[in-house]
Order: C-alpha cells, then structure tokens, then sequence
C-alpha cells in the first residue's frame, strides 16, 4: 500500500519565489525529503522560449535541496507558463506523509513516473503514443492503482521541438512530423494525450492519421503540457485508493465547452464535497485544494453558437485569450484565481472544452 498524501497550494510572489514551499517545509506541513511532485503556475508567456518555467523550477529544487532533499532532480516539477487574465501564479505540492488518518474511503494516492526518451522524430507520432502509454501504466502501480476508473488526473511534461532537435533529427537521418517549434508544443500535447487514454483504456491505440486530426479520441483525466525542460514523458498521476487514509480525495469531469462552469462544479461534487443544487463559492466552506483543467478555443470558432475571432486574431494569440476566459470561468466558481488553467487541449476532453479535475480536502 502506497504511503497517503498531504497536499497543499502555495502562492508564487514572484518568478523566482518558492517561499511558499519553504514555509510548508518549516512548519512541519510536509517534510522535503517526501515531496513526490510539483504542478504550478508561472507567470510567462507560456511558449516556447518562456523561460520562467525553468526559473521557478530552479528555485523549488534549490529549496528542496536546502531542506535536505536527497535527490531534488528527480522530483517531477510540472510547470505550465502563462497566468493571462486574473489567473494567479501558483504551486500544488504534493508529498507522502506519516501523520495521515485512517480511512477505508477512497482517498488521495499519487505515481510519478518517466518514459522513455522521447526522441524529436517520435513527437506526434504513435511511437510517442506507445512511450507514454508504458510510462502511465508504470505511473498507476506506482499509486496502487489497479482499476483505470480510479484514475481521476494525469498531468505530464513533454518535450516539444526546438530547431537543435530538429537538427538532430535530420542529422540522424530521421524527418519530424512537423518542422514548425511553436505548433509542437500542441502536437507534443495532443499526441501525449492519447498515449494517457490508451493506457487507461478510454481508446484503443490511434493510427498515425489520427493523431492530432480525430477530435472524437480524447482522454478525460488527460492535462499535457510541453516545454523545453526535459527529454522524456514526466507523469504525475492521480487517484483514489481505499484504505490508504488521509484527508484528501480526488474527482473529475469535463468541461463541455468555455463557460461550462457545471463541469467544474461536476468536478468538485465527484471529489466528495456536497453541494446544492445551484451552488456558489460560499458552499465550499475551505475544502477546495484546487481545480486543474485544460482548455481549446473551439475550431468552429463559436461558443454556444456566437462567433468570436480567437483563431483569427493576428495580435494575441488563441492560448492567451481561452487561458484567460476559462480561467475567469473557473474563479467565478472557485472564487479563488489560482486556478491551474493550461491549453492546447487537443485530445484533451472535448473538442472545444476540456478535462476538470478537483481536489478536495475532507478533513
């Protein structure tokens, strides 16, 4: 049986704050050397030169490694750049700890893993689907996870293309799916994301032409983002297990498409927090450790049937102003902006909407 989990969110003052997981550490919340994993928000422009990723990711390594960490390198610290509109910077710690209360109910149970390499040419292609599937059903028996509809999240980082690794390629003889850096980071995500649906079940393996283009395949617990950190599928899952105790529980849904606020609060009631019929951010009474999610601007270009020109808007590009729209939706609910909100959700929930998963604490 895995060891139960404390679970916290920290604000980030500043691009290279990690103070908010230095004062966990000291207050004896959790103790460094069992921080399983980081999933955050930083304050950048989320593309593929948004170096504030590796900034934050420095700076909570190096507290880790202060307090005692004895491999602070390995910890999986997922960072998705971009906090556009109200949504707030912020990190979700997650840690095992020994001062859990017993429970037989469904409670928080986390698996980290790491794929294989994932080469340049692999990137939007099945053998990428293949990587990432092994490396999510290494990930769930890590959790103690035997049933996929236990599963209720799976965030992971991949790598996207830059000009050097489409350079490698060519230099190794091989082709990339695609030679454009920017729109990789899409495909890295779109791609990552069926391999976590076919490990969990939700599809069977995709064809080459599929991937990217097929909007009918996606993954409802799936949230990929891509950066130019690391070579290789880091995969943080997240679940329920009976018997493992602690205070935390996770739920999830989907969102149906940019204002489906009832698929964040679908979210939340499946994480064990009751609620009203139509209920209002009062009614969480503290127990919402955060929501994740994932969001697209629809390829039709509308939004329960009115037009809006996200796609074709040559000054601000689609992922800044989707973040910033759901991320007003999901405060509206939470009534709290540190929300984590990422894009490009292709395969991600769907078409047009995305994933939901909410984490609650249930004391």
């Amino acid at each position: 049986m895995p060891d139960p989990i404390e679970v916290r969110k920290v604000p980030i003052e500043s691009v290279t704050d990690a103070s908010g997981l230095a004062r966990l550490i000291a207050d004896g919340v959790i103790e460094a050397d069992r921080v399983l994993a980081v999933i955050g928000k930083t304050e950048g422009n989320g593309g593929v030169n948004d170096y504030t990723r590796i900034l934050a990711d420095r700076a909570f390594r190096e507290v880790l490694a202060t307090h005692g960490h004895p491999s602070p390198e390995s910890v999986p610290l997922v960072w998705s750049g971009g906090t556009d509109g109200i949504l707030s910077p912020h990190a979700t710690v997650f840690a095992t700890t020994a001062d859990a209360p017993a429970s037989e109910e469904p409670r928080l149970s986390v698996g980290v893993a790491m794929s294989e390499v994932i080469l340049p040419e692999d990137i939007g292609r099945p053998a990428m689907v293949e990587k990432v599937a092994a490396g999510v059903r290494e990930a769930m028996k890590i959790a103690g996870i035997d049933d996929p509809r236990d599963v209720h999240y799976v965030q992971t980082k991949t790598p996207l293309l830059t000009l050097a690794t489409i350079t490698d390629a060519k230099s190794r003889g091989q082709d990339t799916a695609i030679e454009e850096t920017g729109p990789s980071m899409d495909l890295s995500n779109s791609t990552t994301a069926l391999g976590i649906a076919v490990a969990l079940g939700e599809i069977e393996m995709p064809s080459a032409g599929q991937i990217h283009k097929d909007l009918s395949l996606y993954s409802s617990v799936a949230s990929c983002s891509s950066g130019v950190e690391l070579d290789r599928a880091q995969i943080v899952l997240v679940g329920n297990v009976r018997g493992i105790g602690g205070r935390y529980r996770i739920g999830h849904s989907v969102m149906k498409d940019a204002l489906d606020a009832d698929g964040i609060w679908d979210a939340i009631r499946d994480s064990g927090i009751s609620l009203p019929d139509r209920p209002h951010p009062s009614d969480l009474g503290g127990r919402l450790v955060n929501v994740f999610m994932k969001c697209e601007a629809d390829p039709s270009g509308r939004v329960r049937g009115r037009r809006n020109i996200m796609l074709d808007d040559s000054d601000v590009h689609w992922h800044r102003q989707i973040k910033a729209a759901v991320g007003g939706v999901a405060a509206s609910v939470t009534g709290d902006p540190a929300v984590f909100v990422s894009v490009a959700a292709v395969h991600q929930g769907p078409s047009g909407g995305g994933p939901v998963a909410a984490i609650a604490d249930l004391g």
